[in-house]
């Protein structure tokens, strides 16, 4: 008996002086909410496991072109023992680049410093091939129009990132197919498909709003249905989030202005000859309060102006697209203000790009049967260690 009592005295004076754990590894991640399912390509790309002991940057892959909300949850799988701060499972705000946290062992004499990060996959340059086209649902008027949309290169994923005022256009008049509306694809193409934009009539009701013209028009951004008839300069909504400082834009195009230019009342401008429009601005994506901010339309009227606005932050233009027959190549460089190169890497920049077979399209002044085609379009970026 008095053995017995010995050897449990001893194990349990063992079990007391066990030493705390020493380790402050994270060895897993995962952010928290089936809501934010919609900011990765796959469900699976929200959490991270088997983290080695070596790392120190804990990187979740976002879907292409998505742009975070404010707060997010990340919840992390530690060694036994170990805390962490801020928080395990806390709102945290990664839209302006990693957030720290600090991992203290059980014993707390270790510490482990991590990164947070969220990237979307890195793609070297935009070339847009404009081979990517759906055709619309049917409209209450049986309209069906074009929709230009990209894949990821690598993920393949499907990127609704194109707009036009096709939309818009199917509201007010009755066009049917796709190759009668203003934005359309075409077979002829500098390398198979291009973009066909042509000025047309845009129809009595057109006319009776002051609006008797509709350009044919593809940019980057959103079209919103919604103020087509109420606020039409701003139903063009300007822009994608982009993480990297554009260079320069090429491509190619041809273009054939229509016979007559009218004004907003239909009245021929004598002399006047219209003339196609391709141009892309950089600009913030929040305004000083931290609001969300968007060019429209009306806002790029005058590109000459456009950089006394402080959320623009550069422009490239074509300053002459001469008419042509022949498929002819464009080039325009960015000019402007200094880029930030920090907020350029938390897509604090949007990036604009915009075709129009009628460069006063916006303001519904043009020629009817303008015609402007458009492909093989690449926006260059700087390298990162240019920036």
């Amino acid at each position: 008996m008095l053995i017995f009592l010995a050897a449990f005295t001893c194990m349990t004076s063992c079990i007391k002086d066990e030493a705390a754990n020493k380790e402050c590894d994270i060895i897993g991640a995962r952010v928290v909410g089936d809501e934010y399912a919609q900011y990765f390509s796959e469900q699976s790309k929200m959490s991270i496991t088997d983290i080695t002991s070596t790392e120190s940057t804990i990187s979740f892959e976002l879907r292409p072109l998505a742009s975070l909300p404010n707060q997010l949850p990340v919840a992390f799988d530690l060694t036994p023992g170990a805390t962490i701060e801020p928080a395990n499972g806390s709102m945290q705000d990664f839209t302006n680049g990693p957030v720290t946290y600090t991992v203290t062992s059980e014993d707390g004499e270790w510490h482990r410093i991590y990164k947070v990060e969220f990237k979307e996959p890195v793609l070297p340059s935009f070339t847009f091939s404009f081979e990517n086209v759906d055709i619309s649902e049917k409209t209450t008027a049986g309209n069906q129009y074009n929709i230009f949309y990209e894949k990821h290169p690598t993920t393949g994923e499907r990127l609704n990132i194109w707009a036009s005022g096709n939309e818009g256009a199917s509201m007010i008049f009755t066009y049917k197919g796709p190759e009668v509306f203003p934005t359309h694809s075409t077979e002829q193409g500098y390398k198979n498909k291009g973009v066909c934009l042509t000025t047309i009539y845009a129809g009595d009701m057109g006319k009776a709003f002051k609006r008797p013209i509709a350009a044919g028009s593809l940019f980057l951004g959103k079209f919103d249905i919604n103020k087509v008839l109420t606020d039409a300069l701003k139903a063009t909504r300007f822009g994608i989030p982009i993480n990297r400082v554009p260079l320069k834009v090429t491509g190619y195009y041809k273009y054939k202005p229509g016979a007559e230019f009218t004004d907003k009342d239909m009245k021929i401008v004598s002399g006047r000859t219209d003339e196609a429009s391709i141009y892309a601005v950089l600009y913030k994506n929040k305004d000083s309060q931290g609001n969300d901010y968007y060019i429209y339309g009306a806002e790029v009227a005058d590109l000459d102006n456009m950089l006394s606005n402080p959320q623009i932050i550069r422009v490239a233009r074509v300053s002459t697209l001469p008419p042509t027959d022949e498929w002819s190549r464009f080039e325009m460089l960015f000019d402007g203000k200094e880029v930030d190169a920090q907020i350029a890497k938390n897509k604090g920049y949007n990036l604009a790009l915009v075709f129009s077979s009628s460069k006063s399209g916006a303001q519904f002044e043009g020629a009817i049967g303008s015609t402007l085609y458009v492909d093989e379009v690449e926006v260059l970026f700087e390298k990162e260690e240019e920036k």
